[in-house]
């Protein structure tokens, strides 16, 4: 019988010819990743354990980024703790300040992460690495802190869903609404400890910035991973970037999948992820005339330098609408650097944006950005959860950055064909 790429991975790194869902393995971790919120309890652990040294000081990697720059002496403490870890290790990559960025944007980008890896991250977001063809998921920080010890962790192997998406995409749809789309139908628990296969043509044309957006949010249907087999494409981007050698896995033609989804992307819109979850989603054409106060366009979802030229097309020549708060979070340096480089800065700065340097910050409602009471941001984020960016009695609409830009222009929430 054959494997899925999901199979295939987590078997190689087991050490066994093959496996199937449920079977319970222990895996060879090949990147162990931590964040300023959850790695410093993974670290006390690790300080707990007795352990004097990382079981490969290249291959754990920290990086600070949820509040930061440190917004209170609290978050100061916590990326404190990060960067002494780090240096006291000797850890290859050590990220501060300048040279940090939202992490499931920076891994892929510094070629940390490459196909056919197996990543652990203490951070839900970890599944971003399966754009690449890893096998990529998120763990608790007492699991982090076993991994970096060991360099080991156990999972069960999960069934897979396999999505086909065939045809072609409308004008202003991208990797975010396909994503929306899919848990729009399949429901926040529909994939639940399931690896998420995306396939088709569509997939096939989809650049990485879109690869990795889709995989970004598999977590919302409640999935183990997201992943989608490498190709040109992937080759075209890991290539300049890899820093070490990797092996490209792909699916048997006879594998087996829990379920087969096809859908036909030409009839998917740009969609809207109404509040508070991610499976109320409906497309732009059919919301009703919802006044905002903040657009946000960045995050480890959307904050790629194709999705603030994306932004940038709506935005040249226009301004925001009078009260609504624009925020541009780039979501590395290097895509700062590039938006710097391209003009993008000016067309933000022109129509009225703030723009910040890299952070997750309000997607957590961390800062730049925390909504108040009553308020409504368009955000291009993955979760719009209660409170999830501020008050609870605030309300987050999620959407790509061609609509964020569009709702922003409007004051209230609009699809790009309402501009151009």
């Amino acid at each position: 019988m054959g494997m899925t790429i999901t199979e295939k991975i987590l078997a190689a790194h087991a050490g066994l010819d093959s496996v199937v869902p449920g079977d319970l393995i222990n895996a060879r971790v090949d990147i162990a990743l931590g964040n300023d919120i959850t790695a410093p309890l993974a670290i006390e652990q690790f300080l707990k354990s007795g352990a004097r040294q990382v079981f490969d000081r290249r291959r754990v990697v920290l990086v600070p980024d949820h509040f930061v720059p440190n917004k209170d002496i609290k978050s100061a403490m916590q990326a404190k703790v990060l960067n002494d870890f780090a240096r006291e290790q000797n850890l290859h990559y050590r990220f501060e300040a300048g040279d940090a960025g939202i992490e499931h944007a920076l891994l892929p980008e510094k070629g940390i992460v490459l196909p056919g890896d197996l990543v652990i991250g203490a951070d839900s977001h970890t599944c971003t690495y399966g754009g690449l063809g890893a096998f990529a998921t998120g763990v608790g920080s007492t699991d982090l802190a076993a991994a970096m010890v060991t360099g080991e962790v156990w999972f069960k192997v999960p069934a897979t869903i396999k999505f086909i998406y065939n045809g072609s995409l409308q004008p202003w749809v991208e990797g975010k609404d396909l994503i929306l789309y899919t848990i729009g139908d399949i429901g926040v628990d529909g994939a639940l400890y399931n690896a998420m296969e995306f396939s088709g043509p569509v997939i096939e044309g989809l650049a990485m910035a879109g690869r990795l957006t889709i995989a970004n949010m598999a977590i919302e249907a409640g999935a183990k991973n997201g992943i989608i087999a490498p190709d040109e494409e992937t080759e075209s981007y890991v290539n300049p970037r890899a820093t070490r050698a990797y092996e490209n896995f792909h699916g048997d033609a006879d594998a087996v999948y829990e379920r087969i989804i096809t859908y036909d992307a030409a009839r998917i819109e740009p969609q809207v992820a109404l509040p508070h979850s991610p499976e109320n989603t409906v497309a732009v054409s059919q919301v009703d005339d919802i006044a905002i106060d903040q657009v946000v366009i960045g995050s480890c979802t959307n904050g790629r330098i194709e999705d603030l030229r994306s932004a940038a097309k709506i935005l040249k020549g226009r301004r925001t609408a009078a009260g609504v708060r624009l925020m541009i979070i780039p979501a590395t340096p290097g895509v700062y650097r590039s938006a710097l480089a391209e003009g993008l800065f000016e067309v933000f700065l022109d129509a009225g944006a703030v723009i910040s340097p890299p952070t997750c910050g309000p997607c957590l409602g961390g800062h730049m950005g925390v909504l108040a009471k009553g308020e409504r941001a368009v955000a291009t984020t993955n979760r719009n959860f209660v409170g999830r960016m501020g008050h609870p009695e605030s309300e987050v609409y999620l959407a790509n950055p061609a609509v964020a830009a569009a709702s922003a222009v409007f004051g209230r929430i609009a699809g790009p064909d309402a501009v151009v």
